[in-house]
Order: structure tokens, then C-alpha cells, then sequence
């Protein structure tokens, strides 16, 4: 599966996208970032808030306790504001 990352969560983790495979039992966008948390130090630190986090699955809105199955894309991105 393809993580796409934007923004600060960008910059803090050092990369714009990358493709995973997370372990058995990862069934969620909760999950997932759990998961990636614990890869390294610089993941734990750009998950840290995940209340300021938004997520898309193959570019529709999600919510971090949507299920994984079939998704081929994730992606993680701070609130946006209009102005």
C-alpha cells in the first residue's frame, strides 16, 4: 500500500510517500498509524497528535477507524483551512 504524507507530517517524517506492507492484524487507519509509530523515532513524533491528523483512503475522506481492506492508497494530511 502507498502512504502519501503532506505537510508537517512531511517534513517530520523526511519523506513525501512510500509503500508499506504492514504486519498482520493492521485492519485499520488507526492501526496503520500505530503501527508506524513504532518503525522510528521520527514517526512517533509526527503521529504524536493524531487529533490534528486527517486521512483520505484512495482520495475519498476517511476516518481513522475505517477498515484497510482493498485500500491502495492512505493518506495522511493536517486539517485544511480556507480563507
Amino acid at each position: 500500500m502507498r502512504v502519501l504524507y503532506f505537510a508537517w507530517l512531511r517534513e517530520r517524517i523526511g519523506v513525501g510517500s512510500e509503500e508499506v506492507s504492514p504486519p498482520d492484524g493492521v485492519a485499520t487507519v488507526a492501526d496503520l498509524v500505530a503501527w508506524l509509530k513504532t518503525r522510528e523515532p521520527r514517526y512517533a513524533a509526527a503521529f504524536e497528535d493524531t487529533a490534528a491528523i486527517r486521512v483520505a483512503l484512495d482520495q475519498e475522506q476517511a476516518e481513522f477507524d475505517d477498515p484497510l481492506t482493498g485500500v491502495r492508497e492512505v493518506a495522511l494530511f493536517p486539517p485544511v483551512t480556507g480563507g
